[in-house]
């Protein structure tokens, strides 16, 4: 038999076949791309017990208390983020004259305003303040948008009315005029992701939930800010940071969230793990006083072991839902066996 036949028999060119050679590599390359991306997102079919969930946090307003609640309450988690029926976390912002956003970050004592849930609404108190109610059914008839942003991401959110802005101008500012409530009128996620989190692989666009910093959902390890504690003079409560979610392990393994990727509270609900939190200056305001820490902790001591390649200290993970269901303290967490 002649060995010179073979696909040069066919009459291809050495430079076609090398051609063809590199354009299978090349499919098969982006085939593995396509494959991967398809599968990035599959859900574990193992799950690990590693606790409990002891606390649910719910923050109506951005940068106020969390939500009062009766401890046996079940919270559903959607696309939007936690939340008991209409009220849902960072559902409600606070914007000065300019519409820029204000926080607890420049106001410390906003976190006193404390939320609690009427039927269908919500009753705000604060020091030396009359209550003041919040009825869900008339911010359906209020048409007047303002252009916002949230760290840099623009969002159109609609006014609440000049009663809230009066009572939250008085508390806030000491006079009659200068915040204004506002609220995200959207069924969904329409924000665009956080800059900061783009280079993350697996966030979606989806995963921006309300008016959050980042993302609809934060967890926090109690084993993890225990263990910051040890560091500090003065401990800090995990409220401070914020966080969803309270896991109190089974056994205690300071930041073994740094290397989940998925995690599972209770039956149904299922969260991808998208990023690490890193910390601004808002943990260093103590929930009960409303006072900031004058060394500047938990931050401080934070930065000295938990900065890593990020520009602040990271404590808790960001997460998108993957998988809607109800939660409730008490739940069983779950990460992925693999």
């Amino acid at each position: 038999m002649n060995q010179n036949i073979s696909l040069n028999g066919y009459g291809l060119s050495n430079k076609l076949l090398i051609g063809m050679g590199v354009s299978l590599i090349a499919v098969g390359g982006a085939g593995y791309l396509v494959y991967r991306h398809l599968h990035r997102d599959v859900m574990p079919s193992k799950w690990r017990r590693v606790g409990k969930l002891q606390r649910v946090n719910v923050f109506p307003v951005k940068s106020c208390a969390p939500l009062e609640v009766d401890p046996q309450q079940e919270y559903d988690c959607d696309v939007l983020g936690i939340g008991i029926g209409n009220v849902r976390d960072r559902k409600f912002m606070l914007v000065n004259d300019n519409n820029e956003m204000i926080t607890a970050r420049g106001y410390p004592h906003m976190v006193k305003i404390q939320p609690k849930a009427l039927p269908n609404g919500l009753v705000f108190s604060a020091p030396g303040m009359p209550d003041l109610e919040l009825d869900f059914k008339q911010l359906k008839t209020l048409s007047e948008d303002v252009h916002t942003s949230v760290f840099g991401v623009a969002i159109d959110v609609m006014l609440c009315g000049s009663r809230f802005d009066k009572w939250f101008s008085q508390f806030i500012l000491k006079k009659d005029f200068g915040v204004k409530l506002v609220y995200y009128p959207y069924a969904g996620p329409v924000r665009k992701t956080c800059p900061d989190l783009k280079h993350m692989p697996y966030i979606r666009q989806q995963d921006s939930g309300t008016l959050n910093d980042a993302t609809s959902y934060m967890l926090m390890n109690l084993a993890s800010v225990d263990d910051l504690n040890t560091r500090l003079k003065t401990p800090v409560n995990p409220l401070q940071f914020r966080g969803n979610f309270e896991l109190k392990m089974d056994v205690d393994e300071p930041y073994s969230e740094d290397h989940w990727q998925w995690i599972r509270i209770g039956n149904d609900a299922v969260f991808r793990i998208v990023a690490p939190c890193t910390r601004c200056i808002l943990p260093n305001i103590n929930v009960q006083t409303a006072e900031r820490n004058a060394d500047g902790e938990p931050l401080k001591t934070l930065r000295s072991y938990r900065l890593f390649n990020y520009s602040s200290p990271a404590l808790g993970v960001h997460m998108g839902l993957r998988h809607p269901g109800n939660v409730k303290v008490n739940d069983v967490i779950y990460v992925e066996d693999k």
